[in-house]
């Protein structure tokens, strides 16, 4: 069933829509629930099984608990792992250590911009978070209503704020701020605005490496749509066979905007160059991080060996690799890991699939060129290694699966384990474990 009859399906429900909960509240209400599910669950976690053993070197400098006892157990699902990259570079810039620079720049420069006035850039950082991430609901629903129709759209919204990554939306990442910019290019593509569709497209592109890969959905939106905009302009109808690989929309000079897109990677790359000289440290520095090409998607099968070397760890307990000693790690820990990384990655794939079939080509395309990135640089210990987190931003896929949940009436017990998931892997990361 195309997108196309799935919206077709909900005509008979306009009234109920124009009744419906305006995104705004329907954006608040997701937003404060998850985060009570994430405050208890970092909260509680820390009170009852503490701090990972052996994990204090992780911020030496405590950036992320700046605090006293209480506010610092209050930040504790707040600030965590990544988010001491993210001070640093927000408080220090990025100097001449290679390791930074894996890091864009616009999140750490807004928490900068931020933290002056509020005297704390922690605080910032969970501000931008908080603001963007709310930013980022309200538009889902707009897109989802606009391609499915309202509750989908509504369905949408509660999905993506009980993920079991959610946390990450509140925590000093950019993950909502790229979540935020990324649907805002996509909307402006969708309706023509193709300027402004650039520009976020860009901005994007300085807050992380596969902000690049908005590229994809605006040039396929310009020459195929779903476009509202420039009706006139339209070549042919869609047609069937090799006919479909043809322009369905005439290339205008408008098409232009789309550069904007790696022009934000662009000035980063060029930033860099001029204060360090290290103008091309982001794309060569990955096995600082332990990640390797493998080929086009090439973590698939390592991750899928890891996964069943795991699944035999825990079972049997085998000795370890030497990889595992070497990184410094539990092998159980990392069994373990790879093991979820594993499930994320077949219920990821699941969800492609589903997006690639029954959403218009951009959608799908732009969740496929997103996932290459990390698929094809798998990190050694840990083929998947924060998988999960980088699908968590990939809004196509929760669409085709806010569309699964409303066509099986799930909607409750889906949140309710989603709720358990999200409130389990807050405890993690609270707690200092390492989960993504």
């Amino acid at each position: 069933m195309e997108i196309q009859e799935l919206a077709a399906e909900q005509v008979v429900r306009r009234p109920a829509e124009s009744r419906a909960e305006p995104p705004w509240r329907l954006a608040w209400r997701a937003l404060w629930t998850s985060r009570l599910v994430v405050l208890l669950a970092g909260v509680f976690g820390v009170l009852a099984i503490g701090r990972a053993p052996g994990t204090q070197g992780f911020d030496p400098a405590g950036l992320t608990e700046p605090f006293g006892y209480f506010g610092n157990l209050v930040v504790a699902p707040l600030a965590r792992w990544d988010s001491v990259w993210y001070l640093s570079i927000a408080q220090g810039g990025y100097g001449h250590e290679l390791a930074r620079m894996q890091f864009f720049p616009l999140y750490p420069l807004a928490m900068r911009a931020l933290g002056v006035p509020l005297r704390s850039d922690l605080v910032a950082g969970v501000v931008i978070s908080l603001a963007a991430f709310a930013v980022a609901l309200v538009l889902l629903h707009r897109l989802v209503r606009l391609e499915i129709g309202e509750e989908v759209a509504r369905i949408a919204v509660w999905l993506v704020a009980f993920c079991p990554m959610a946390y990450y939306f509140s925590a000093v990442y950019s993950e909502s701020l790229f979540l935020a910019l990324s649907l805002g290019c996509v909307l402006c593509a969708r309706s023509g605005r193709w300027a402004l569709a650039g520009l976020l497209g860009g901005l994007a592109a300085a807050e992380r490496a596969t902000g690049i890969t908005l590229l994809v959905p605006v040039v396929i939106m310009f020459l195929y749509g779903p476009r509202t905009d420039a009706l006139p302009d339209r070549v042919r109808l869609p047609g069937s066979g090799w006919r479909r690989l043809l322009p369905t929309y005439r290339p205008r000079a408008s098409l232009g905007w789309a550069l904007l897109v790696p022009a934000g990677l662009g000035a980063f790359l060029l930033g860099l160059a001029l204060s360090s000289g290290e103008g091309l440290a982001p794309l060569q520095t990955h096995s600082l991080w332990f990640r390797h090409f493998a080929g086009p998607f090439g973590g698939v099968w390592d991750g899928t060996v890891a996964a069943w070397d795991g699944l035999r760890q825990l079972l049997h307990g085998p000795p370890p690799p030497s990889y595992f000693r070497a990184a410094g790690g539990d092998p159980l820990v990392v069994a373990g890991g790879n093991l979820v990384q594993f499930g994320f990655l077949v219920v990821g794939a699941a969800a492609l699939v589903g997006a690639l079939r029954r959403l218009p080509v951009a959608y799908g395309a732009y969740a496929l060129a997103s996932l290459a990135m990390p698929l094809s640089y798998p990190v050694t210990p840990q083929p998947l290694q924060s998988l999960s987190r980088y699908e968590a931003v990939l809004f196509p896929l929760f669409m085709w699966a806010a569309w699964w949940v409303w066509r099986r009436r799930l909607l409750t017990p889906a949140i309710a384990t989603l709720a358990v998931l999200l409130g389990l892997f807050t405890a993690e990361f609270a707690t200092w474990r390492f989960v993504a």
